[in-house]
């Protein structure tokens, strides 16, 4: 499966001030894949370590850090030289060896010519936990489930993908129900690459669900095995009370719906755990629109969404007919769907703050205002084709913004104030927002 982050590998390899990488993303969204993959494709040769339950790595790193020793015990360690620029050296579930952590700084200081990637689960909760990790010393990549255009290029094809970066809406148009059809399996199948694998491979739904069901009980069995005992039954509550929050017509997170009487004290470090993991995505609420958004952030008020929006269906136990047939009982939740796929596509998407609207009366709410940089953009999202979107023009009314999107299974349109995005099409917002200005 082709991922577009291994451009930005090629893109690092190829930096005059690179430093050693590190892959940061939930559990099984493919880093080690991606390592393993642009290691083969970029390098002549590849060392890779997995630090997870290696007591010689462990001991080698135990000591000093001196890069010459390090390099000489891996050497000892794989059978293999280590040829600057010319071997890739993977260190995999780095988190595991705290001192391979710091020893970053070094190969960074002392030994810049090895080219290192790393990374590991729950990798943001070892660089949040205290460990000895210089900031300035690494770059950082975040690695999310595939896209729907990278979904999209392993079940349809590639030539699909190409029209959607090129924006041709004309001849997308011509071919819209393709793009549809695959936008609704993408919704029940999401973007965790081993369900995206076996989907495109066999096209068996009962199967794709099978593997996201091992996938949530991975996270489950990680909340007991790493996360503070003290905290682990709030982790589980507030991971399980996700679906129902995105349910209500207010999407706005209630710590009361988690436990009655429950205040957002109790859960605190148990949200950060799970935004840590890479688990949940948490969108903050603005009631302006200045720039930069993140000077206005409400952070009391926000939305939880999940990781990816297969998983969200898993967890529902949504099933795939009541999402490629339709069924009259699924509109409600239709539109909490789709607010978790768009934001999903918006975090795929480099540069953009995602933040969402509500003024002080609560009277008009718009799904999500992107901060691009340069401009506010607001999101008005629909599940279906109803195009009506009173909070939209009242948000516009008063900002005036130079651009708004309202994105839905209708087809591109561009009118004097806002623009018509397919949903199958959020990934290209960023592009669309700039060639417009």
């Amino acid at each position: 499966m082709y991922r577009k982050a291994i451009e930005k590998l090629y893109g690092w390899k190829e930096s005059k001030r690179r430093k050693p990488l590190l892959i940061e993303g939930a559990r099984q969204v493919g880093k080690t894949w991606l390592m393993k993959e642009f290691g083969r494709k970029a390098y002549k040769n590849v060392v890779y370590i997995n630090f997870d339950s290696n007591s010689r790595m462990a001991e080698l790193f135990s000591t000093d850090l001196d890069t010459e020793r390090l390099i000489m015990g891996i050497e000892l360690y794989s059978g293999k030289k280590i040829e600057p620029g010319q071997t890739l050296l993977i260190f995999d579930e780095v988190q595991e060896v705290p001192r391979a952590l710091s020893s970053l700084k070094y190969f960074y200081e002392n030994a810049p010519q090895y080219h290192i990637v790393c990374a590991g689960s729950l990798l943001g909760i070892a660089l949040h936990g205290g460990t000895s990790f210089p900031v300035g010393k690494v770059d950082f990549l975040s690695l999310y489930p595939l896209s729907f255009q990278e979904f999209l290029s392993a079940t349809v094809g590639e030539r699909y993908t190409e029209l959607l970066e090129k924006q041709d809406f004309e001849m997308i148009s011509a071919f819209k129900q393709t793009y549809i059809d695959a936008l609704k399996q993408y919704y029940f199948v999401g973007g965790m690459p081993e369900a995206v694998q076996c989907f495109a491979e066999d096209k068996d739904f009962n199967e794709v669900r099978e593997i996201q069901k091992r996938i949530l009980a991975a996270y489950e069995q990680d909340f007991s095995k790493h996360a503070p005992i003290e905290i682990v039954p709030k982790i589980r509550m507030l991971w399980n009370s996700i679906p129902s929050q995105l349910a209500k017509e207010n999407k706005k997170f209630i710590y009361g719906l988690v436990r009655e009487g429950g205040r957002a004290k109790e859960y605190e470090a148990a949200l950060m755990w799970l935004s840590d993991c890479g688990l949940v995505h948490k969108v903050s609420r603005v009631n302006t629109a200045g720039i930069p958004l993140k000077a206005y952030e409400d952070l009391k008020a926000f939305k939880l969404f999940v990781v990816d929006v297969g998983l969200l269906g898993c967890m529902t136990g949504l099933m795939q007919r009541t999402l490629l047939d339709g069924n009259d009982l699924f509109q409600e939740f239709k539109g909490a769907l789709t607010e978790q796929y768009v934001c999903q596509q918006l975090k795929t998407c480099e540069n953009l703050g995602i933040y969402y609207y509500t003024n002080d009366r609560g009277s008009c709410e718009v799904d999500f205002v992107i901060d691009t940089g340069i401009q506010v953009v607001p999101v008005e999202v629909k599940a279906e084709v109803n195009l009506r979107a009173k909070s939209l023009k009242m948000y516009c009314e008063k900002f005036s913004p130079e651009i708004s999107i309202r994105t839905s299974m209708a087809d591109y349109k561009k009118e004097d104030w806002l623009v018509n995005l397919p949903l199958y099409a959020v990934e290209e917002l960023g592009q669309i927002t700039k060639s417009i200005l």
